[in-house]
């Protein structure tokens, strides 16, 4: 097992430079700061330090050690603030991160439950792409991951998938751009610009088979991994965008756009990643409850 004391070690000389300015930091001898780091290269079995003149350099194993003694010791210094600092009512930290593929509007309907539990919570957001959200599930620097597919097969994580829900698309546009074309659905698709999500998004790929099965040769213009900027363009009337059917009615109201057609034959889907197979954690229970039975449960029993 790592020895911490060891690793801090290390990690203090790292950061100062030189074991004799690291031993007056730490009130040590030189001697014992150099014995105790080479107690530490011997367990691991690597060597951490070379010494070029009088002076120490890392290793390239060094380097990578101390990438991750950085991330250790400030998850340490963030726990014993919390707990120092911490009011008996303090609001509960739960930390989110939001895969960049998912809309943001579905985002902030997913997570809302999750501000009105009895007991106060404090959201802290984090939106990058999936791979990167899974790693910082793994390190335990998030508490769940929205995305909008499962966790990819063959991913070194250890994780858990629960899906939230699902439902079709709708396609929008501007109305002036709409006015433009006479074609009735689908075939306006044929004609008219489109915007489309990126590679990245999971709704790209079947929404392109769907184009095939149909006979649809769209005039692609333009392709965004963030699903708001592809609105904002299809707002200022840049081409025809589409957006999960169950935030259809905010669309069209924030946007002034109108709906030219829907389709269920194209899903998108929504899942919360975590690394808990059986959900316990109080906001990760409201998210899922409430997006099952209310905001997709909703869309089909209108």
């Amino acid at each position: 097992m790592l020895n911490y004391k060891q690793l801090h070690y290390f990690w203090a000389v790292a950061k100062a430079g030189s074991i004799i300015r690291a031993s007056e930091r730490l009130n040590l001898t030189p001697q014992t700061l150099s014995g105790q780091i080479g107690l530490l290269e011997e367990a691991l079995g690597v060597a951490l330090f070379l010494r070029v003149g009088r002076r120490l350099e890392l290793t390239e194993t060094g380097r990578l050690a101390l990438s991750y003694a950085d991330e250790v010791f400030q998850i340490g210094s963030e726990l014993e603030e919390a707990l120092r600092n911490r009011p008996e009512s303090r609001s509960i930290q739960f930390r989110v991160g939001v895969d960049d593929a998912v809309p943001k509007s579905i985002a902030y309907r997913l997570l809302t439950p999750a501000m009105e539990l009895a007991e106060p919570v404090r959201i802290v957001c984090r939106e990058d792409k999936l791979a990167r959200l899974l790693v910082e599930l793994a390190i335990q620097r998030l508490d769940l991951v929205l995305a909008d597919r499962p966790m990819p097969a063959g991913t070194n994580v250890k994780g858990y998938s629960h899906k939230l829900g699902e439902c079709g698309i709708t396609f929008f546009a501007e109305p002036r751009l709409a006015a433009q074309f006479s074609e009735k659905w689908p075939g306006i698709l044929d004609v008219a610009p489109l915007l489309i999500p990126g590679k990245e998004a999971a709704v790209r790929a079947p929404l392109m088979r769907w184009f095939d099965i149909h006979q649809i040769r769209p005039r692609i213009v333009g392709e965004f991994d963030d699903s708001a900027l592809m609105q904002a363009f299809g707002q200022a009337g840049t081409g025809i965008f589409i957006a999960p059917s169950v935030i259809a009615d905010e669309v069209r109201r924030e946007h002034g756009a109108i709906v030219i057609g829907q389709t269920d034959e194209v899903t998108e889907q929504f899942y919360a990643i975590s690394m808990e197979r059986r959900l316990t954690h109080p906001a990760v229970v409201a998210i899922n409850d409430a997006a099952q039975k209310e905001l997709f449960g909703n869309l089909y029993a209108r």
